[in-house]
C-alpha cells in the first residue's frame, strides 16, 4: 500500500531524485544519512516499461554524485536479492552476505566507496 512506502526515513532531511518522462515519474530513489560519512540510497525504482533503458544506472549515478557533493564517502544500498548483479556492475559489493528478510521481498546490504569530489 502507499502507506507502506513511507517510513521513519522520510523526513524533511531526506533527499529524493525523481526522473520523469514528459508527464509521469518513471524512476526514483531517496537518500538519507547513516553517519557522518555514509548515506543510504534507498527505494530505487524504475517502472517496468522503462527498465533496460539506462534509467536505473542514471538514477544511481546522480545519487552518488549528490552524496559526494554532500561530503559522504560511502554509499550503502539494501538491494533486492534479484538485483544484486545490477549493483555489482555499478561497483557495489556485498558487505556481509546476510539476507535482510522483508515483508514483501528479501534484500542484501551492499556498499560502495565514493571517489573524492573532483576539484576544479
Amino acid at each position: 500500500t502507499l502507506r507502506q512506502e513511507f517510513d521513519e526515513h522520510d523526513t524533511p532531511e531526506t533527499n529524493y531524485i525523481v526522473i520523469t518522462d514528459d508527464v509521469l515519474p518513471v524512476a526514483t530513489c531517496r537518500l538519507y544519512a547513516l553517519s557522518a560519512d555514509s548515506a543510504m540510497i534507498g527505494r530505487v525504482v524504475v517502472l517496468p516499461d522503462y527498465r533496460g533503458t539506462g534509467l536505473g544506472r542514471r538514477v544511481m549515478e546522480e545519487a552518488e554524485a549528490w552524496l559526494r557533493d554532500l561530503g559522504y564517502r560511502t554509499a550503502v544500498i539494501e538491494s533486492r536479492d534479484v538485483a544484486v548483479g545490477f549493483y555489482e556492475k555499478l561497483g557495489y559489493t556485498v558487505t556481509d552476505g546476510a539476507v535482510i528478510r522483508g515483508e514483501t521481498f528479501d534484500c542484501i546490504r551492499m556498499e560502495k566507496q565514493l571517489p573524492e569530489q573532483m576539484r576544479e
